[in-house]
């Protein structure tokens, strides 16, 4: 089956790069619709697609008759509407994580895709880290004995002078850094161990300086700006509301407690340290992503035991993965790519981690399910 995809926020920092990798798949796919909103910039990527149709409104892409695949790049905020005109279209969704803005419409999004029958697909890359991928077989082959200790550092800084996008305001933003990079994060754990969070208590803040207000910019323009403009120099500046830094403390339900540092902010360096920490009764596993290793720790062994994992790269990750799922999906076959339950699932965390910095205490996350009227199921 050829794929024809239409694209809702086309031109941005992540639609830009999916774009391209689908123009290589030939076989798979044809992109026939786009949608932004700066025309310029929209009609560029047209010439790029050798795409005919473009908008500014989404639901001419859910409608148009040569779609029968929806990708949703949009801001967080602006995910609910057109995934359910896509699932009440009979239509195949990809949507960016994190899924929504808030657990109530990641259960409402993932219940109208289910029930729609539609194939799906949420992008947590991090599963197909090769070092990641090695730490799980490692795990399921019980060489850890049972896991009691998680610790995880997604540090991400950006540049110090990088301007305000989207992504620093909190009414468009789900939850800052806990949903953004955080989502990964606790995708990759729970994919890794099989076993998922049942409480949460978090301290939040946004800790990096107001940024350059250059307008409606997305992440790569603002990266780029960033990187050439050392000192924030631009008149007038603007203060992000979202969430630029986080330390949780986590249990999970196997028992096993920990703590996970995510942030965005431009002080916080990566590398220096392993990624993440999995302590188990019979071993230690520390898991090095910038460098591919995995370190076994067996008890009372310091140095270690490491492994250094082949890691080219994503390479083409549409034509890897996305539309191989696709393609098994629509043939009656889900198998272990990630999905909108996936997306619902870390949203429970990310929602429940947000929920916990703005009140102060332990939120447990299936209280929080039940506060939203969803269903673990």
């Amino acid at each position: 089956m050829t794929f024809g995809v239409g694209v809702i926020g086309a031109t941005g920092f992540i639609g830009t790069p999916y774009r391209a990798e689908i123009r290589e798949c030939t076989d798979e796919a044809r992109i026939v619709a786009l949608c932004a909103r700066r025309r310029d910039r929209l009609d560029a990527a047209a010439a790029e697609d050798g795409c005919d149709f473009v908008t500014d409104d989404w639901r001419q892409v859910v409608d148009h008759p040569e779609v029968d695949l929806v990708l949703v790049l949009t801001p967080d905020a602006l995910h609910l509407d057109p995934v359910l005109a896509t699932a009440a279209a009979g239509k195949h969704l990809f949507c960016e994580k994190p899924i929504g803005a808030n657990i109530d419409e990641a259960y409402r999004m993932w219940s109208a895709v289910r029930d729609a029958g539609v194939a799906h697909y949420v992008p947590f890359w991090t599963r197909y880290v090769p070092a990641f991928a090695r730490a799980r077989e490692i795990v399921q082959a019980g060489t850890l004995g049972d896991i009691r200790g998680i610790i995880y550092r997604w540090q991400n800084p950006r540049p110090v002078a990088i301007p305000h996008t989207w992504r620093d305001d909190a009414s468009l933003s789900s939850a800052g850094s806990i949903a953004d990079v955080g989502s990964h994060a606790y995708d990759i754990v729970r994919w890794i161990t099989g076993c998922e969070t049942r409480r949460v208590l978090t301290h939040a803040d946004v800790v990096s300086p107001p940024k350059p207000d250059l307008g409606e910019i997305d992440l790569g323009e603002a990266i780029g700006w960033g990187q050439e403009n050392q000192v924030a120099d631009a008149q007038q500046m603007k203060q992000g509301t979202a969430f630029d830094y986080a330390t949780i403390a986590w249990e999970w339900d196997n028992d096993a407690v920990g703590a996970i540092i995510l942030s965005h902010a431009p002080f916080l360096r990566k590398g220096m340290a392993p990624e993440l920490e999995l302590h188990g009764t019979k071993a230690s596993l520390a898991i090095d992503r910038i460098r591919s290793t995995v370190t076994l720790y067996p008890p009372d062994d310091t140095d270690g035991q490491p492994e250094t994992i082949g890691d080219e790269g994503f390479g083409n990750r549409a034509a890897k993965h996305v539309f191989t799922s696709f393609q098994e999906q629509v043939a009656g076959t889900r198998g272990e790519h990630p999905g909108m339950d996936d997306g619902w699932r870390v949203q429970m965390f990310t929602d429940a981690a947000a929920t916990s910095a703005r009140r102060g205490e332990w939120v447990e996350l299936a209280e929080l399910d039940a506060e939203a009227g969803t269903s673990a199921t």
